[in-house]
């Protein structure tokens, strides 16, 4: 028997190029527990994902800012504060990015997230004076300006608890520092090779593959243990 998945998208089930891997088409379809695409990407990213692969829809998205699970949708956090600090970002020079269409910000509910080319440090010191309750996480794909206390982990339990099932019971697969609080709620957690140094250190097992060849070196070990 296999147990329920907590995937990262971007980074776990893609190419080194950003392309979701056809393994994935291949391997999650028939996953006979429940997964739940856990992702700093906006709400329609993972139910598009879900959708395409047959599954129930059952996601985190904006790093814990918006759960849906048995078609229920809760948001958590402050959209105001994190607009807030993007807004005096822009006033003091900082570009979000993105270009004009701005897709990636565009269906946001929780959080705002900037282009990784903009300034960093000008960013974080807008948020800091922004007095605590917004900070600003680096996945690697972007700089998501979020409220505190705002996680993958904590939406992962009340996922868990709509599924009836113990967060303890899911394996973790991710690559940055937005899944740490994943790893520390899950079972067993496993960062790919090409995974940031904060993921790698809270990981239980780092993989010798990285994106989606080192998921599939989980999946492939987790499916052979349930037969």
């Amino acid at each position: 028997m296999v147990p329920p998945l907590a995937l990262d998208i971007d980074g776990t089930l893609t190419t080194p190029t950003g392309r979701i891997d056809p393994r994935v088409f291949e391997l999650l379809p028939e996953w006979e527990a429940p997964v739940v695409f856990a992702t700093g990407k906006a709400f329609p990213y993972p139910v598009a994902l879900a959708h395409f692969l047959g599954r129930e829809e059952t996601v985190i998205a904006e790093n814990g800012g918006v759960a849906y699970v048995g078609g229920e949708t809760t948001t958590v956090g402050d959209p105001d504060a994190a607009r807030a600090v993007v807004e005096a970002f822009r006033e003091r020079g900082g570009e979000v990015g993105w270009g004009d269409g701005d897709t990636v910000n565009r269906w946001r509910e929780t959080e705002v997230a900037v282009s990784p080319d903009a300034d960093e440090a000008l960013l974080r010191e807008v948020a800091a004076a922004a007095g605590g309750d917004v900070e600003v996480v680096d996945t690697g794909y972007a700089y998501h300006v979020k409220s505190v206390g705002v996680s993958k982990g904590r939406a992962l339990e009340a996922v868990a608890e709509a599924l009836g099932l113990d967060p303890a019971a899911f394996v973790a697969v991710g690559d940055s520092e937005n899944d740490v609080s994943t790893f520390g709620v899950a079972g067993e957690s496993y960062a790919v090779a090409n995974a940031d140094d904060a993921a790698r250190e809270a990981a239980e097992t780092v993989l010798d593959e990285g994106f989606m060849g080192g998921t599939v070196s989980v999946l492939t070990e987790l499916r052979e243990r349930g037969e």
